[in-house]
């Protein structure tokens, strides 16, 4: 799908799907294909058909205009999770490389477009950022041998926004489910890029600004424990499935890194994330 990218566009729970073609054209995909999801992704023959109509240049264009970009990636399975896996993001809050993928799971619910609003839970006064490269998995996966085993079973990828309450996440006991399924909680898109858009998932820059300011600026390559390797050691534990998302954690510069007082985000607070060649979001945080 050379130049091609994914997503679904209009109101939340009634997105259709859509490409944006190498002229930058929005494009209406709901002729050709029911949604963009697990089912899509795993289906050779309807992703052909996809690939067939973006070359033909014959998809109605749509107006853009006011249009809502919803998340790239319907009817999501699980969305799993891997915590602290930069090296530079361990250094700055001082740990040691975990010797295992640190692995937790939000909700698929917690999921919502690249643009929508971001709320701050009601008595939160720890809510941070965190620019990760999310996974969408095309092919079952389980008990998967190697590396390049876990990267033949990866449709595609995009950017995600893996928001999170630290004192609900460390100071308030259990898991750290707690501080990352706050609703609004997934900012996911705006795009789907299939895999072979994406030759090495390990040398992609990643970025995130808080009211204008750069905080994060990190690489892939920093990553201590790589896609193909997660998707396989993830693999062992769990059977991964067409529609899963894997988001592959965060770089260096999150608010909970930073001396005394840590800017955690209030509302009224725009956060802007891109990651190169999967494009960019932008929410404004509201108050629960």
């Amino acid at each position: 799908m050379a130049n091609m990218k994914l997503l679904r566009v209009g109101t939340a729970g009634a997105e259709r799907p859509a490409l944006l073609d190498a002229d930058g054209t929005l494009r209406d995909l709901s002729g050709v294909v029911p949604d963009i999801d697990g089912a899509l992704l795993a289906d050779d023959a309807a992703l052909g058909r996809v690939r067939a109509a973006a070359a033909s240049g014959e998809l109605p264009a749509l107006d853009a205009t006011g249009l809502r970009v919803g998340p790239p990636l319907g009817h999501i399975g699980k969305i799993v999770c891997i915590g602290l896996n930069y090296h530079d993001h361990a250094r700055e809050i001082r740990v040691e490389p975990p010797a295992e993928p640190v692995v937790f799971l939000k909700t698929p619910d917690t999921v919502v477009g690249p643009y929508d609003t971001v709320l701050v839970p009601r008595g939160s006064t720890k809510t941070d950022w965190e620019v990760e490269l999310a996974v969408v998995i095309g092919r079952t996966a389980r008990y998967l041998e190697s590396a390049e085993e876990g990267l033949a079973c990866v449709a595609g990828y995009a950017v995600a926004h893996d928001v999170s309450e630290r004192e609900y996440q460390i100071e308030r006991g259990g898991t750290w489910d707690k501080g990352k399924n706050c609703e609004t909680f997934n900012p996911l898109g705006p795009w789907l890029v299939t895999a072979d858009e994406v030759p090495d998932p390990q040398r992609l820059p990643l970025r995130l600004w808080v009211n204008g300011e750069l905080q994060q600026d990190g690489t892939t390559a920093e990553q201590i424990f790589p896609v193909g390797e997660v998707v396989r050691y993830l693999s062992r534990f769990m059977v991964l499935r067409p529609g899963d998302v894997i988001n592959t954690g965060t770089p260096a510069g999150v608010a909970m890194g930073r001396p005394e007082p840590k800017p955690y985000l209030r509302a009224g607070d725009v956060v802007e994330l891109e990651i190169g060649g999967l494009g960019r979001q932008r929410q404004e945080l509201k108050s629960a």
